[in-house]
């Protein structure tokens, strides 16, 4: 997965989800009239780009996402990757 890699069309992306533009871009925390901008063709930020990606494409809700589980995963990842990769591959299985 690259991070920070262009959006095509969040006005597709967004209809696709069946979402106004108000419910769409304010889980990333964007005002509809900032949103529709974007969705004309204007530039997004690369951060809001990011938030784009991880809430509506790869489905995460960010009000459930804590500080201390991001280190924790990171201390796993470093300190016992074989464990880390395991677990990982089990995650996406259970996705499918």
């Amino acid at each position: 997965m690259k991070l920070f890699k262009s959006i095509p069309n969040p006005k597709e992306i967004r209809r696709n989800l069946g979402l106004n533009q108000q419910d769409f871009w304010s889980k990333v925390g964007v005002t509809q009239s900032g949103g529709s901008r974007y969705e004309s063709g204007r530039e997004m930020p690369k951060a809001v780009r990011e938030l784009l990606r991880l809430v509506h494409i790869e489905h995460v809700d960010l009000t459930k996402v804590k500080r201390d589980d991001l280190l924790i995963a990171e201390m796993l990842k470093a300190q016992h990757p074989d464990l880390y990769k395991a677990l990982k591959k089990s995650a996406r299985q259970l996705k499918k």
